[in-house]
């Protein structure tokens, strides 16, 4: 869901020349080589084949352009934090989710099931550190709250692709993971719902109920019917979030 970063700050003062954010690019990348070292060795580890590691390469490849460009383009400040940091590791371990997607006998192999169950709760445990990493250090930005928004949106999507796979839930459990991509196809056509969204604290606790219910069912004891009744109870919060979002935003066009 959109969310309205927690505190964006003037920019810092820097030299004339270069956006700040265009100088910290190099520095971005160099940490995404390392990501992408542990998202192959974690592929590695497992007896994921070639054509599988490379998938889940790419994709955490694709975010690192994504992210190199949003920094490039609208980051103010001269360094690039711990917190930036934090919000590249998160995206590097949730691409690791590409493996048991692509293949899903690995959930059974090496009883790898609860590793990743482990996987996706301390990815979700380090979704507060960032924001707080920002704040902490002086260097929140609407580049960091984007790029914190969108690691969110992609996770939640691997996370109910994987669900799918394991037949835990029918299809209609990728609405978990589309909606947030939906809502901006929607805002193409409807430009008043790019408006301004006032801070809610229902709507987080609808994305944590969201993540935490995804994660939940990938746990082996939790099989239909329970994982059914789970995740239409995430899927109606979910919808009654973004309906009450709508609304408010209608009311305002």
């Amino acid at each position: 869901m959109t969310q309205p970063p927690d505190r964006v700050l003037e920019p810092s003062p820097v030299p004339s020349g270069a956006r700040p954010g265009q100088r910290i690019v190099p520095l971005f990348l160099l940490l995404g080589l390392g990501h992408l070292a542990l998202v192959w060795r974690l592929g590695a580890w497992t007896p994921a084949s070639e054509a599988t590691r490379a998938a889940a390469l790419l994709t955490f490849g694709a975010a690192l352009a994504l992210g190199s460009l949003g920094l490039s383009r609208g980051y103010p400040h001269d360094r690039l934090g711990a917190c930036n940091a934090v919000t590249q590791l998160r995206a590097a371990l949730a691409c690791c989710l590409v493996l048991p997607i692509l293949d899903p006998g690995l959930m059974a192999a090496l009883r790898l099931d609860w590793a990743v169950v482990a996987l996706a709760l301390l990815t979700l445990a380090l979704d507060g550190l960032d924001g707080w990493l920002a704040r902490r250090s002086g260097l929140a930005s609407s580049f960091g709250a984007r790029f914190d928004m969108e690691v969110d949106a992609v996770f939640a999507l691997l996370l109910a692709l994987l669900v799918l796979r394991l037949d835990k839930a029918g299809p209609w459990v990728l609405l978990l993971g589309l909606a947030r991509y939906g809502f901006v196809l929607a805002q193409a056509a409807l430009p008043w719902l790019r408006g301004p969204l006032p801070e809610r604290l229902s709507r987080k606790a609808v994305c944590v109920l969201q993540i935490a219910v995804l994660i939940l069912l990938l746990a082996p004891p939790v099989a239909p019917p329970l994982s059914t009744l789970l995740a239409a109870v995430a899927t109606l919060a979910l919808i009654w979030s973004f309906a009450r979002d709508i609304r408010w935003l209608a009311a305002r066009r």
